[in-house]
């Protein structure tokens, strides 16, 4: 049985959960429009597969969330990005 005072050392540390405090990249950087002919800028908010990615991933507000995705919809209907794409990024 382990004896319940022996001192456990370990070779690596213990890996804590430190979790970094989201923020909203628009909020922050003042950006009020979000450009739809812009596709580099928008490929940040779409996974490999040209899902758009949640709020709680991206730490976007719900705001500028509702802005994104409309921006996005309105890229895939110009073609200027993908409605689905095997590696995207």
């Amino acid at each position: 049985m382990a004896q319940p005072n022996s001192d456990i050392k370990y070779l690596t540390p213990i890996a804590v959960d430190t979790k970094r405090k989201k923020y909203c990249r628009f909020k922050k950087s003042g950006i009020k429009y979000i450009d739809y002919k812009d596709d580099t800028f928008l490929l940040k908010f779409v996974n490999e597969q040209g899902k758009l990615l949640p709020r709680r991933l991206t730490g976007t507000s719900n705001k500028f969330q509702k802005k994104v995705a409309q921006a996005v919809k309105r890229a895939r209907h110009l073609a200027l990005m993908p409605y689905v794409g095997d590696l995207l990024k």
